[in-house]
């Protein structure tokens, strides 16, 4: 299987490269210079709502012809750069070190302003059923991926600036975003400083990247806010082990991919200050979502409820869970299985990855966030994983 891995990594890789690492998302119809230009209707919420959701569900790419160009995404960056930085640990190689210091450098430009510390939004206007958000509008979501990212590289180049930078994104987490609280004082982040939504997966990224900055510069009050975090949400687990999306009416979705950011997040937590206060929540976690979500076959499935759609996002996820709660070994038949299954049938001669498989069409369209960069930092971190193998004592 590593072979075929390794294959795959490559033909993705110099597809990427050569689109250089611009596409589409599935998020992105807002963009749109043809429905930018229609009159009132871009100011109506629900005509909004309505025009991304037809361009996310279509198996057609209409981008070309409404006026939708192929553009950078910050967090598809963000993956990128980890990627990258997981292929040097893994082979040292110059080259891979020279695509670590362009997405720096990308991603450094792309800071969004007015916040009180460096954070970053997708590239596009985003209409959801919860709040609107203008272009470049940052998110814990965007911001925690791209912090981290910028660890992996602080770990490799050793430049103070992404150290400076990934504090600085807790410092946006902390002073920028609104808080949810219970009886207790524990509480959720807000999805971005303009909603205050509950949304657990991204409460728990930001509180990962507050544990990661307090295990290098030790300031408790990273640790001390990331645990009120972990409280809260993990006070919404089920008994089963799960989670809902939120807590929202239209959020009690329980699926696959967030459900593998809980489980990272919990664990890196954990990892990160020494408070192993958690590790009930994350075994009755991950026993559901190994035993929910894939099949014996192989096949990664989304919802709990439901074999479809099977998203590329999912079986992404699962490699990088496992590998972050350190299973990757006991659970490699698993992986190897679901790999195999994606690279079978998910995979174009081109070297990309398709979007979704539904029940009667496959959405082949080629999105460079959430299916190229997603199944790139997989890839990598599933050689990362092989070369730490590798290098221990027989």
């Amino acid at each position: 299987m590593q072979k075929k891995v390794r294959k795959a990594l490559d033909e993705l890789a110099i597809y990427c490269k050569k689109e250089e690492f611009k596409g589409y998302d599935p998020y992105d119809g807002l963009n749109s210079t043809f429905f930018q230009s229609l009159p009132y209707i871009p100011r109506n919420r629900m005509a909004r709502l309505v025009w991304i959701q037809a361009f996310k569900r279509s198996p057609f790419n209409l981008r070309p012809l409404c006026g939708i160009k192929k553009e950078y995404n910050p967090k598809a960056l963000g993956l990128f750069l980890s990627g990258y930085c997981s292929l040097y640990k893994s082979d040292a190689r110059e080259e891979y070190l020279t695509e670590i210091h362009f997405f720096i450098n990308k991603i450094l430009e792309l800071v969004s302003p007015g916040k009180r510390g460096a954070s970053w939004g997708y590239n596009f206007d985003w209409e959801s059923k919860a709040f609107f958000q203008p272009k470049f509008t940052p998110t814990i979501v965007v911001s925690s991926f791209i912090a981290n990212s910028l660890l992996d590289a602080y770990e490799i180049v050793h430049d103070e600036k992404l150290l400076k930078a990934a504090r600085s994104t807790c410092d946006y987490i902390l002073k920028d975003l609104n808080r949810t609280y219970n009886d207790d004082g524990n509480f959720a982040f807000s999805y971005s400083s303009i909603d205050k939504s509950v949304v657990f997966n991204a409460s728990l990224l930001g509180s990962k990247l507050l544990a990661r900055v307090f295990s290098i510069t030790g300031e408790s009050i990273l640790k001390e806010e990331a645990k009120k975090s972990l409280n809260y949400c993990c006070g919404f687990q089920h008994n089963d082990g799960s989670w809902a999306y939120g807590l929202l009416p239209f959020h009690q979705w329980i699926d696959n991919f967030h459900t593998g950011y809980n489980l990272e997040c919990i664990s890196d937590y954990m990892r990160f200050t020494g408070d192993h206060s958690y590790e009930i929540n994350l075994k009755s976690g991950l026993e559901y979502y190994l035993n929910t979500f894939f099949s014996k076959n192989g096949i990664p499935r989304y919802y709990s409820n439901s074999v479809y759609p099977i998203d590329i996002h999912a079986p992404a996820q699962l490699v990088i869970t496992l590998f972050r709660l350190g299973k990757f070994c006991e659970n490699q038949e698993l992986i190897d299985s679901v790999l195999n299954w994606t690279i079978l049938n998910m995979k174009s001669d081109k070297g990309y990855f398709y979007y979704q498989k539904n029940r009667f069409f496959t959405s082949k369209i080629p999105y460079m966030r959430w299916s190229q960069a997603w199944m790139f930092y997989a890839f990598s971190t599933y050689m990362l994983q092989i070369s730490e193998e590798a290098k221990k004592p027989n």
